[in-house]
């Protein structure tokens, strides 16, 4: 039994959208071939292991189903490492501009 990550921990995920050769007739042959992939990184909804079929909320608010790949995934951007309290910010400031309209 592997480590379980906590909910609310920071996790990417990913799934195939399409399998190979279920792609737009338009894509080009070589691309055809191979599966649509998505990875997306998100706040994790329930505990939970590598390789564990789980569902995350983006930083934007969208929920995303997938395998859970990694824990305190990276920015592989090269613009540092993550920072995890800067990930609060754009739900705070949100909140604070939903308040102030009221």
């Amino acid at each position: 039994m592997g480590e379980i990550i906590k909910a609310g921990s920071w996790v990417q995920i990913y799934r195939v959208v399409l399998p190979a050769g279920e792609r737009a007739p338009q894509v080009p042959e070589d691309t055809q071939k191979v599966p649509l992939e998505l990875k997306v990184k998100g706040f994790l909804k329930e505990g939970a292991e590598l390789g564990d079929e789980v569902e995350i909320v983006t930083v934007i608010g969208r929920n995303h189903k997938g395998e859970l790949i990694k824990a305190n995934p990276p920015y592989e951007h090269k613009f540092g490492k993550m920072i995890p309290e800067l990930l609060q910010v754009g739900p705070q400031i949100r909140e604070i501009l939903r308040e102030e309209e009221v």
